[in-house]
């Protein structure tokens, strides 16, 4: 349903919602409205989809989206300011809350992206990803994220880390972004099983056992589903944190340089090889209002913003304490229609998560 009534009803369903959610900073009700005839025309009929934060309506994606025929209905939440840290969003009706269990966050920085999408209240979100921000998210709301190839499409981060991205209840649902905002768009078939290996950690991050219980059950799942064949050899990299923050700061030091040079050296090694690596989205679950203390949700997430490797986040299970877990999944660089293809393989068998 991509008529003026789905846009009706998404616009009464944020209306209803989102005063408990806080996933919402604007909604532009009569600006949606009055798009729909001219959107019902194009071949999205009026497809109604968030933006991310306050300048997401000016992004590539979103004038791609416009141009198809979808609506726009409002700018999701990010973090507010007061913290250094970013898996937080702050909405029009205050912090926003985790759908799945509301005295948690819902990670970030797309935050009321991920919210809007797990709360049904739209099927698509625009996000960007700089160190994990629409995987992150997408992990701990349970809903599909995908962070595409750095460079693939345009972005205002002069740094180059961060890239465009998307979230949708399901994989699938992605197709929609990718033939939008993509030019030559082919979707592409996923030949199973899928040569993939799978690493806990990286080889340096310190992840909660009872969130990497749950990734390693999921990805037994997919080797007895025959979709994933375990691959021969592993992929270690060296902990990227010191020389994304480097990067990020606009500073170049000598042994920083070699230590991302070596981690390129690594995967281009490792997907020379594999077409596919799985780990953990998070090394945690979701943390509290008040703050992830210690822990860096990023650990497994920022490696492949210095990288350039397109990744995506597929939900895997719940910790005992009901908080979604994501699953990682990273291709080649330029791979995107290919890990999509690969991530939708992998749904099939995990299947979505609904609150």
């Amino acid at each position: 349903m991509t008529d003026s009534r789905a846009a009706s009803e998404t616009l009464a369903a944020i209306e209803r919602e989102d005063p408990r959610l806080g996933a919402f900073t604007g909604v532009w009700r009569e600006e949606a409205l009055a798009m729909l005839p001219a959107a019902a025309r194009l071949p999205l009929r009026g497809l109604p989809f968030a933006v991310k934060g306050p300048t997401g309506i000016r992004s590539y994606a979103a004038r791609r989206l416009i141009a198809a025929g979808g609506v726009p209905v409002g700018s999701t939440s990010v973090p507010g300011p007061g913290t250094y840290w970013k898996t937080w969003g702050l909405g029009t009706h205050g912090r926003t809350v985790n759908p799945w269990r509301a005295d948690r966050t819902p990670g970030g920085s797309s935050a009321g992206s991920a919210v809007a999408v797990a709360a049904d209240l739209v099927d698509l979100a625009t996000g960007s990803d700089g160190a994990g921000s629409v995987r992150i998210p997408a992990a701990w709301c349970g809903v599909f994220g995908l962070k595409t190839t750095n460079g693939l499409l345009p972005s205002p981060d002069r740094s180059g880390l961060a890239s465009a991205g998307v979230l949708t209840r399901t994989a699938a649902q992605a197709h929609t972004y990718l033939r939008c905002v993509l030019d030559d768009y082919e979707p592409a078939a996923a030949e199973l099983p899928l040569a993939a290996a799978y690493s806990p950690d990286l080889g340096f991050a310190d992840v909660d056992p009872e969130v990497e219980a749950v990734v390693r059950a999921a990805v037994r799942r997919l080797v007895a589903a025959e979709v994933v064949r375990p691959a021969d050899g592993g992929c270690a990299l060296l902990d990227p944190g010191a020389a994304w923050q480097a990067v990020r700061d606009g500073e170049a030091p000598q042994h920083l340089g070699e230590l991302r040079r070596e981690n390129d050296r690594r995967l281009d090694a490792f997907f020379e090889g594999t077409p596919l690596l799985l780990t953990p989205v998070t090394p945690n679950r979701p943390h509290g209002h008040d703050g992830p203390g210690a822990l860096l949700s990023t650990s497994l997430t920022w490696a492949f913003n210095l990288s350039g490797h397109p990744a995506a986040s597929v939900p895997a299970g719940f910790t005992p304490d009901g908080c979604p877990v994501g699953l990682q999944l990273v291709a080649r660089r330029g791979a995107d229609a290919s890990l999509l293809a690969m991530a939708c393989a992998v749904e099939k068998v995990l299947g979505a998560l609904r609150p």
